[in-house]
């Protein structure tokens, strides 16, 4: 009888054990962060930094505002963590929108800040580009014509006809009757010259 008594005892204790639920990791941290605990939101960011900031990369590609992106998201879960519903999903989840809204709000911002800067080129009036300064460079005062006396008189007469008159490389060849690719080349080395006196 005793050991009949002792079997039902423990039968009854295991059932006991089944209807007591312990509390997840995932419900303690929320638990501890509706209450407003620090290292509630410290272990929230080891756990969960990495995954979110995976998220947040796949919108935003500068990891510069990635990373401020992400530090303005586990703020506004900190701040919200009230609204968070464990009956409609996992925290992740819910953090998981929360990261990717705050990173398309912040393409949306950057976009906003973007458009406000640029002007339609309908917007300009053509005196305001008529009247700005512009500079042309005289190559006799900068001193760019002597430097070319240090060059032989073929790469000389190719930097006067490329860059002084405007001719293309293949103009310039039909007009010294000169390969395309010597052209190329003699201008490449009065160029490495040039830049000697320049250095």
């Amino acid at each position: 009888m005793m050991l009949a008594l002792k079997s039902t005892f423990q039968a009854i204790e295991k059932q006991h054990l089944k209807l007591v639920k312990t509390p997840s990791v995932e419900e303690t941290l929320v638990a501890e962060l509706k209450e407003g605990k620090a290292i509630a939101i410290k272990q929230l960011y080891q756990m969960y930094a990495p995954a979110l900031n995976g998220i947040i990369k796949r919108i935003i590609k500068y990891d510069e505002i990635a990373e401020d992106v992400l530090q303005d998201t586990f703020v506004k879960i900190w701040k919200s963590i009230g609204q968070y519903d464990a009956t409609k999903g996992r925290l992740f989840t819910w953090m998981a929108n929360v990261a990717k809204n705050m990173a398309i709000d912040q393409v949306r911002c950057k976009a906003h800040l973007n458009a406000s800067k640029t002007d339609d080129i309908g917007e300009v009036s053509f005196g305001l580009i008529e009247h700005q300064s512009y500079v042309n460079p005289n190559m006799e005062t900068i001193g760019i014509k002597q430097l070319l006396g240090h060059l032989k008189q073929d790469q000389q007469e190719i930097i006067e006809l490329i860059y002084f008159k405007g001719f293309t490389h293949v103009q310039v060849s039909e007009i010294l009757n000169i390969p395309l690719g010597t052209i190329k080349t003699k201008l490449r080395l009065a160029i490495l010259k040039l830049r000697k006196y320049f250095n």
